[in-house]
């Protein structure tokens, strides 16, 4: 269906003082602070966890020495999604228009609205975190209790002991000592950081007194706040609009190869006329993937 003269019978008048809805700021970025960005060039990428091997043993004199094995563990896949959107005119409806119009709604909606998506598809990796219908290779959700391993059981990587608990100074010093002792597959300590927090904008005040007070936020005494004092989470924080939930907080950690967006097609627009009709198409196209490999990249609550 084209946009014809009906539906821009007042931008076919002088007098019409403005046609608004085409000057609202630009969808800001949010997900490149949450997502390591690769290029692909296939239809999928695929992740596999390589194990290592376990704590070296004493060996005794003269005792042969102890043999280890090395293994491959989950493999994590994204399968890269085509999104685009499109508009057509018809050639009248061009002629027509006395107020530019369509050039303004070809780069800047088009523009708004394939980022919009972009964003979304991003944070809903996050609002979707904690429910087991979406899980990573391990066949566990993003932030779960139960990262199954090849040598150390279970690990966690929920802030609290449930991952229901709600932002505080209590809350993230728990968070960032399971941080510093996060471990391998086989149970080796990865020499885990925490690098910056996470939040909705329900929770932007709290995080940042939480982490730029310094004193402890919310007493009469005056206690350093360690946090801040000690540079614990040194990127600060950063709210994304997209979080659903206005009590979840998620910390990333500078574990390697945790959360990803692979770049198949950039953004690409297109215009064309068609012969029969003289419609003007316009369109917009790209193709990517967001995902997680390793968990470990970032911890999370959903608040209570």
């Amino acid at each position: 269906m084209a946009i014809n003269r009906a539906s821009i019978a007042k931008q076919l008048l002088p007098g019409l003082n403005a046609v608004f809805g085409m000057e609202y700021g630009e969808v800001a970025d949010e997900y490149s602070v949450l997502f390591e960005v690769e290029n692909s060039d296939r239809a999928f990428e695929e992740e596999v966890l390589f194990t290592g091997f376990g704590t070296a043993p004493v060996k005794g004199e003269g005792a042969a020495v102890q043999f280890d094995n090395a293994q491959e563990s989950y493999t994590a896949r994204y399968t890269a999604e085509t999104i685009a959107l499109a508009f057509a005119v018809t050639e009248e409806a061009m002629e027509d228009n006395l107020y530019d119009t369509f050039a303004k709604l070809r780069a800047r909606g088009l523009a708004r609205s394939m980022a919009n998506t972009k964003q979304t598809k991003a944070a809903d990796v996050f609002n979707n975190g904690f429910n087991t219908s979406f899980t990573g290779g391990d066949g566990q959700p993003l932030f779960s209790a139960s990262h199954p391993t090849v040598g150390d059981g279970n690990q966690s990587n929920l802030i609290g002991s449930a991952g229901t608990v709600d932002l505080s100074e209590a809350a993230l010093e728990t968070a960032l000592i399971s941080i510093q002792t996060i471990k391998d597959d086989r149970g080796i300590l990865v020499g885990g950081n925490a690098v910056s927090l996470h939040v909705a904008p329900g929770n932007q005040f709290t995080a940042d007194r939480v982490l730029n007070s310094p004193y402890q936020p919310n007493t009469a005494d005056n206690n350093i706040n360690a946090i801040n004092h000690q540079g614990m989470i040194p990127q600060g924080y950063s709210v994304n609009k997209r979080f659903q939930d206005s009590d979840a907080f998620f910390i990333k950690t500078d574990v390697p190869n945790g959360t990803k967006m692979f770049v198949r097609a950039p953004l690409a627009t297109k215009m064309e006329p068609d012969f029969d009709t003289g419609n003007l198409r316009f369109k917009a196209r790209e193709r990517y993937s967001f995902g997680f490999s390793d968990w470990r990249g970032f911890f999370g609550s959903q608040g209570a």
